[in-house]
């Protein structure tokens, strides 16, 4: 035994006393070390000094000795408690340890090997609660530290709602603002764009030559504008929520020629052919033909001013039983790798600033990948530096519901206008090249 221990006995029998002092005598303990006291001024005597150990023995009666064990227990230099018991009080063992004893040894067995054989084990036991104490203690400090933090995080998420809020409030009201000055401007501007096509005409009189540029001019620049004013009002009814799609039965077919027809004054304009390839065993869709003839129009307008020179494709044919895919690929300035990642950001351009080559507002390709995001689709872009950009889409045949009748109806108009072209030029094909 640790000859540096100091053990505070508890016993009102001076027998029993003289029976504990006769099992320490083996370990020559000086009367520091040792100290005898009587269980009434027992709680003093331990709050007033410091043990390393406890001893509990009798006491006036069972609920004195536990009531002093409790007192033991809960002060704060708490140390193992070893309780003497009759054999006769073997059914209480179990009390004294709820009530805070570390172990307990019978009277009838004192001496000196089973004292420290006892010791020893409290000691260990004692140890070992001692251990988990603390370790309890620590997960109760990290209980409370993560529950500090859990609690910060919740105040930080709330602000982040209440700022995310914000946010979207002043971003509706950009979007409400932009799409109200795009509306207003048009107006005007359709009426600046009407009066310049009349001025124009022979039957409005005969305009000179320096007249007549300053009219095209202003036509041509009004109709620029108006092109800009739809992109933003397009992108700003994307943003706000409020533009929907208007599906329809339609022949894809007959709506790239259309478009391809409606932008070769540009690329005649730069001697660039626009070559179309249609290879559909089916051209019915039931999308929006407008928004659809939208997507495809910016797309022929990029590739248009992107491209010196060489030439331009628009490609449509079968990617599956239920997808079309519609390409348009050009030999154009091309994409840097640094710059493809962002191509369908809004206001992303390749240059930015009032001084860049190629005008616009930068929403055009974003507004295509919203608008095909809207049907179900799926856009690609490819591009090599100096060689040319491919774009990608596929789009659902059906993008919504629609009756069995209905696809069927717009399925045997197409067949029956097969047979008509057949008949009266051949072949359908040709009818579209």
């Amino acid at each position: 035994m640790d000859k540096k221990l100091k053990i505070l006995i508890i016993e009102d029998d001076e027998a029993v006393v003289a029976s504990i002092c006769h099992a320490f005598n083996k370990y020559v303990l000086n009367r520091e070390q040792l100290k005898i006291v009587e269980s009434n001024i027992a709680i003093d005597t331990f709050k007033n000094n410091y043990y390393n150990f406890v001893l509990l023995g009798n006491c006036a009666s069972h609920a004195e000795a536990i009531n002093l064990l409790k007192q033991i227990h809960h002060c704060k230099n708490v140390v193992p408690i070893l309780v003497l018991l009759e054999k006769s009080d073997e059914c209480k063992a179990e009390e004294f340890i709820k009530a805070g004893a570390t172990d307990y040894i019978y009277k009838s067995i004192l001496s000196p090997e089973i004292l420290d054989l006892a010791l020893r084990n409290a000691m260990g036991i004692y140890k070992i609660q001692a251990q988990l104490a603390d370790l309890h203690l620590q997960v109760q400090e990290k209980d409370t530290l993560i529950f500090n933090q859990n609690q910060q995080i919740e105040q930080q998420k709330q602000q982040i709602e209440v700022q995310n809020h914000k946010l979207i409030e002043v971003l509706q009201l950009k979007s409400e603002f932009l799409a109200t000055i795009s509306h207003e401007l048009r107006t005007p501007m359709n009426a600046i764009i009407g009066f310049s096509q009349l001025l124009l005409r022979p039957k409005c009189g005969t305009i000179s030559k320096p007249q007549k540029d300053m009219v095209e001019r202003i036509l041509n620049n009004g109709k620029n504008l108006l092109m800009l004013l739809n992109e933003v009002l397009d992108y700003s009814k994307l943003q706000a929520g409020k533009l929907d799609l208007k599906p329809e039965v339609f022949d894809i077919a007959k709506l790239v020629t259309t478009t391809v027809a409606q932008m070769q004054y540009e690329a005649d304009a730069k001697k660039l052919p626009v070559k179309v390839d249609i290879s559909l065993q089916n051209p019915i869709l039931y999308n929006d033909s407008l928004r659809v003839g939208q997507i495809l129009g910016k797309l022929l307008s990029n590739a248009i001013k992107f491209t010196h020179n060489g030439s331009i494709q628009v490609k449509i044919t079968d990617y599956s039983e239920n997808t079309v895919e519609l390409a348009v690929e050009d030999t154009g300035i091309g994409i840097s790798p640094d710059n493809i990642q962002n191509v369908f950001e809004p206001f992303r351009q390749l240059s930015q600033g009032t001084s860049r080559k190629f005008e616009g507002t930068g929403l055009g390709l974003s507004t295509v990948k919203a608008l095909v995001n809207m049907m179900n689709g799926q856009i690609h872009v490819e591009s090599e530096l100096g060689k040319g950009t491919l774009f990608h889409i596929k789009l659902p045949r059906q993008i919504l519901s629609v009756s069995n009748q209905e696809i069927a109806q717009a399925n045997h108009d197409f067949s029956s206008k097969i047979l008509i072209n057949n008949n009266k030029q051949g072949d359908y094909k040709q009818e579209l090249y």
